[in-house]
């Protein structure tokens, strides 16, 4: 399995994750929350920030079901969805992830005909603190 590449500005979103919360970086002068996180506000320029725990609740803004050739350790579990969700209290804010049962499953454990825009999912988190999202009304 692929691990992320964290960076410096990064870095903070994959701790909180790995402890099982959803933080996105926020401008601490003018409260803009952005996403990928980064060092300048592009709203007011500010290079201060702070991390904002958000509800992780969110719908599903677009889809695709990817097909082979894939990479040998994602073409064993196609085929499997990858969603964009747009977080509830940012919509502004979308972050791609897969769309399992539970936390921890494998990306191929919900039929693809499962998956519908506008959806409502909430994060999870894997043991290694990767977000995942289920479905709210399953």
């Amino acid at each position: 399995m692929l691990a992320p590449v964290t960076d410096t500005d990064g870095a903070p979103f994959w701790r909180y994750a790995a402890q099982g919360e959803l933080r996105i970086q926020a401008c601490a002068d003018c409260g803009e929350l952005r996403f990928p996180p980064r060092p300048c506000c592009p709203h007011c320029q500010s290079f201060t920030s702070e991390w904002r725990q958000v509800s992780g609740h969110g719908r599903i803004w677009s889809y695709v079901v990817p097909h082979p050739p894939l990479l040998p350790d994602y073409a064993a579990q196609a085929p499997y969805n990858v969603i964009v969700v747009e977080l509830a209290d940012a919509p502004r804010i979308r972050l791609v992830g897969n769309l399992v049962t539970e936390a921890g499953a494998p990306l191929n454990s919900l039929f693809p005909d499962r998956v519908r825009i506008g959806a409502r999912v909430q994060v999870v988190f894997t043991d290694t603190g990767l977000p995942q999202w289920i479905l709210e009304r399953p």
